[in-house]
């Protein structure tokens, strides 16, 4: 059994002399208190490897280990059986010294070799407030698109096969800038066959005037003859049925000269609607047709026709469409401060104000359409752009005392642990759990009013394992 307990021991040891040298004093004094020669002699022969595998430097670690202070004697040889028996319960002492010693460097190990966690830190900023006596304050959080009040598909006034497209997307447009065209072959032999009768009835027109100045002239002729009496009265009516009958002909063929007028004038129109031109002024935003296709004001022809060109914007006229639950629109008011934060660019802080509520409900949905203008455009915000918005409280109550201010943190910093918000800060490379008072929060942030300072360095984002007190290691940005 003293043989199996040295076995079992001896690589316990060996893992602790490599990992900790320093414990190779102890184990000598261990050696000179106990005196168990065989043991410690295989202890010194296996860790001779460690430190030289040299025979030389072997042996001088040998020796080393197991000198004695006197020397040996011829006495030391004589077997001693009164000492038989008190040394018997020795190895249990020594197996007991050797497993402290495992203990001791295991732990020794273990400490110097624990992970660090590596955390994501932001340090805290304070914010809110003010000095003025006004106290701000968020009243409603809701989200919305950005949406343009004058967006429009622009299309043919007629169904035609397009010819030419010259718009692309993004393209800036101006109010009457041709867009496309269409194609006008029929419309121009139309055209040109209303052309050609307006000439032929101003020519018939004329013919008409002549005859009609021959006619008065003959007339007059007839009267002269009947008052010499040389012509009968008969002749006399004749040359005047003439004279008005050419009158009247000339009336009708004003009138028609006047209907191949408004005819051409139709054909010239419609050769016009052959080009489409921009609406307004704006942005093309989409570019719906290609030329060889078909092109209808109206739905037709199924998949095979298209009903516009593209989609011009006017970017001046971009504002905030929101849907507030009708349990909540008490809050919102027309020209009420509004601060906008798009999506694309969650740090960016957009002044907004409330333009206009929409007088009605939606049924199905409970809510209430409100419209929200921009103070200031950029050319960043794009029409269908995701938006969130923060009703804000600019009226203080009289007498209110002025609002303190707070510090923003990431709303992912903040825990709730045992009923209470928390957050964990880096102090001297550990972690340190804080209760803290959070008093507003959005989306994206929490506002506390207690239990932090400006720039403490405030963990975000919390790693697996990270408990109070644990070792941290902020990574670098």
């Amino acid at each position: 059994m003293h043989k199996a307990g040295r076995e079992v021991a001896l690589p316990g040891l060996l893992f602790v002399f490599k990992s900790q040298p320093l414990l190779l004093l102890g184990f000598w004094i261990f050696r000179s208190y106990f005196g168990f020669i065989g043991v410690y002699s295989r202890f010194a022969f296996l860790l001779s490897f460690r430190f030289d595998p040299t025979p030389e430097k072997r042996f001088a670690l040998r020796a080393f280990l197991f000198m004695s202070d006197s020397k040996p004697s011829l006495d030391e040889l004589r077997i001693d059986r009164r000492e038989s028996n008190a040394s018997a319960g020795r190895p249990w002492r020594a197996l007991l010294v050797m497993a402290i010693l495992v203990f001791i460097g295991a732990a020794v190990w273990w400490r110097h070799n624990q992970k660090v966690i590596e955390v994501r830190t932001v340090i805290a900023k304070e914010t809110g407030g003010s000095s003025s006596g006004v106290s701000e304050r968020t009243v409603l959080n809701a989200s919305g698109y950005v949406t343009a009040r004058r967006a429009a598909t622009v299309s043919s006034k007629v169904t035609g096969k397009v010819t030419e497209v010259l718009i692309e997307e993004g393209m800036k447009v101006q109010e009457g800038q041709v867009l496309a065209k269409l194609d006008d072959t029929n419309v121009k032999a139309s055209l040109r066959l209303a052309e050609a009768q307006l000439d032929s009835s101003k020519l018939a027109l004329a013919e008409t005037e002549v005859r009609i100045k021959e006619a008065e002239q003959e007339l007059e002729r007839q009267a002269g003859l009947i008052k010499n009496k040389i012509a009968t009265q008969a002749d006399y009516d004749h040359a005047e049925a003439t004279s008005l009958a050419f009158k009247a002909r000339l009336k009708q063929q004003e009138r028609e000269v006047t209907v191949a007028e408004r005819q051409l004038a139709g054909w010239e129109q419609q050769l016009d609607d052959t080009i489409i031109r921009a609406p307004f002024s704006g942005i093309v935003t989409s570019k719906n047709a290609q030329p060889g296709e078909m092109i209808s004001p109206i739905s037709a022809g199924g998949g095979f026709t298209r009903t516009g060109i593209g989609t011009v914007v006017d970017m001046q006229s971009l504002e905030i469409e929101i849907d507030v639950n009708e349990s909540y629109i008490n809050r919102v008011e027309s020209g009420q401060p509004v601060e906008a934060t798009l999506d694309a660019y969650p740090d960016w802080k957009i002044p907004c104000k409330v333009i206009a509520i929409i007088p009605t409900a939606d049924r199905q949905k409970s809510t209430v359409k409100v419209r929200v203008g921009f103070d200031k455009l950029d050319k960043r915000i794009l029409p269908e752009m995701g938006i969130k918005v923060a009703f804000r409280e600019t009226a203080a109550p009289a007498g209110a005392p002025v609002s303190a201010r707070m510090i923003s943190v990431p709303k992912a910093a903040v825990h709730q642990q045992d009923g209470r918000d928390v957050v964990m800060v880096v102090q001297k490379s550990k972690a340190e759990r804080r209760s803290v008072t959070v008093s507003n929060s959005n989306d994206a942030e929490a506002f506390v009013s207690a239990g932090l300072a400006t720039g403490d360095h405030v963990i975000s984002e919390w790693p697996e394992g990270l408990t109070d007190g644990v070792e941290v290691r902020e990574k670098q940005p």
